[in-house]
């Protein structure tokens, strides 16, 4: 979820030329058509050393380049520091680190993007689908033991008839499917191994139930709802493996619960937790994430909540727009979970909006502090101009901008219609403004309009100055619909952007 979770650490050493280093090839620009040439089948990654999420992928991107080398296969897996090769980084418009693209067929020009997760399996299936066939063909029941074994999901299609209109319409959801395998069998023995007497599609597993059986009109659209509805645990823990899957799937309705895994009553809390998931599969994702790991500190800061406080339980919706719910109640049980899941699903929620208490001197200084609970009052003034920097704590670029927006407010201190304020967006919710990303400066203009204006000139005293003169007329644009919404892919991709902007070649925001 969240591109801000968490925080990037890491060094990776660089090469002059194409070497092998664990069986990743490293590229620049200098040498990238010469790999292509030479690896026509090539997933590159374009990393930063500075970026945590970088780090934590270099081993299993190794390990993926090593399994596909013991194999004998062709597809070779590469990188690219692309902080070091900039020319390379634009040309393949790459924006957030890890940056994992596909180059096939020597083809250079349109990279398929990479979809699946990041761990080695994840990665080594994917690519094996991409350059091999959609089903494997499975003859002999050590086959299918094998692609069991060795998978945590695998979906066998069983059909006497491989030609039938049920196994076309399979092979047409296997090919839409990256990070699972599929095979198909008409072997008897295959069938009698695994208890199927009729043509059927079984998902196999390692957690749950094991085993899952196609119920319904067996079409490419049931058959995919079916496999996104089965593949994930019915209570999946957040981790860096796991945030793909958690927000790249279909299931958009989060319910999150926030326990330390050392908690004496930790397995009854999720006994309940898990009691409840079985009623809302496919409709409501459970979540599990460990309150004491130091890079899950960031998911509590942006529901609200302090590690004390836990364990917790919230909702988030990413859909048309993210939403947060929390219940009435702190208790965890099923039957708590489940009545709160029943009244969501039932639209009888209203939605948590969070607020910091109002300041006693929030308006001593010259930039005036804003939260939830005077913000209307003040933004959306009859009499003020009021022109607001909504920022993160953590922010690098929210902290560059402080000296720069404190000069502005010691500018305007005196004035009779323009006031200049900031809100923390990470504990303060407004339910009228979204934020995407961080810093966020709009503008409100007086009178009873309630229009806002989005400021996309330069972040300079000079430039705010005229702004603010013009009257949000220079340098700003006035706030639609699509400003204000928040892309689910915002939240599925947890890759970072530099946060501290020394260069002046990272983004200017720190997304959400």
């Amino acid at each position: 979820m969240f591109k801000f979770l968490l925080v990037c650490t890491l060094a990776v050493a660089s090469r002059a030329e194409v070497a092998e280093e664990e069986d990743v090839l490293v590229l620049k620009k200098s040498n990238m058509d010469e790999a292509l040439a030479a690896h026509p089948n090539i997933l590159v990654e374009f990393y930063a050393p500075w970026c945590g999420h970088c780090k934590a992928l270099g081993p299993e991107f190794a390990k993926a380049a090593g399994t596909l080398k013991a194999e004998g296969s062709a597809i070779r897996l590469g990188k690219v520091d692309a902080t070091e090769e900039t020319e390379l980084a634009q040309e393949y418009g790459v924006r957030g680190y890890p940056t994992i693209k596909f180059f096939k067929g020597g083809e250079k020009e349109s990279p398929k993007e990479y979809s699946a997760g990041r761990q080695a399996d994840d990665i080594v299936a994917w690519l094996k689908k991409r350059t091999g066939p959609a089903v494997d063909t499975l003859a002999e029941v050590t086959e299918a033991e094998s692609l069991i074994a060795d998978n945590d999901v695998a979906v066998i299609g069983f059909f006497k008839d491989a030609d039938s209109a049920d196994a076309k319409a399979y092979e047409k959801a296997a090919e839409t499917t990256d990070d699972i395998p599929f095979a198909i069998t008409s072997d008897d023995a295959i069938f009698s191994k695994y208890d199927v007497s009729k043509d059927s599609v079984v998902l196999f597993k390692k957690f749950d139930e094991g085993r899952n059986t196609f119920d319904g009109e067996l079409t490419k659209e049931n058959l995919l709802a079916f496999v996104k509805s089965n593949q994930l645990p019915l209570v999946i823990e957040f981790t860096e493996q796991t945030a793909p899957k958690i927000f790249g799937g279909e299931i958009k309705s989060h319910i999150l619960m926030f326990l330390p895994k050392t908690a004496p009553d930790f397995q009854d809390k999720m006994d309940e937790f898990k009691k409840a998931a079985g009623g809302f599969r496919g409709q409501i994702l459970f979540i599990f994430i460990d309150s004491d790991v130091d890079d899950n500190q960031r998911i509590l800061e942006f529901f609200g909540l302090k590690k004390e406080e836990c364990p917790a339980i919230r909702l988030i919706t990413l859909e048309d727009e993210m939403t947060k719910y929390r219940p009435e109640s702190d208790t965890i049980s099923a039957d708590a979970i489940v009545a709160f899941c029943k009244l969501f699903i039932d639209g009888k929620l209203k939605p948590h909006l969070m607020s910091q208490d109002i300041p006693e001197d929030w308006d001593k200084n010259p930039v005036k502090i804003l939260v939830g609970k005077n913000f209307e009052e003040i933004a959306y003034s009859s009499s003020k101009n009021v022109f607001i920097e909504f920022y993160a704590p953590w922010c690098g670029h929210c902290k560059q901008l402080t000296p720069i927006w404190e000069k502005l407010g010691e500018k305007y201190k005196d004035s009779d219609d323009i006031i200049v304020a900031k809100m923390d967006s990470t504990a303060n919710e407004i339910d009228s403004v979204k934020v995407h990303s961080f810093p966020t400066l709009k503008f409100f203009p007086a009178g009873d309009e309630r229009t806002v204006i989005d400021y996309s000139g330069e972040r300079t005293l000079e430039g705010f100055t005229k702004f603010l003169e013009s009257g949000g007329k220079e340098g700003g644009a006035p706030t639609g619909d699509d400003d204000d919404e928040l892309d689910a892919e915002d939240l599925e991709d947890v890759d970072e952007e530099q946060d501290t902007g020394s260069d002046g070649e990272a983004d200017e925001h720190d997304e959400l």
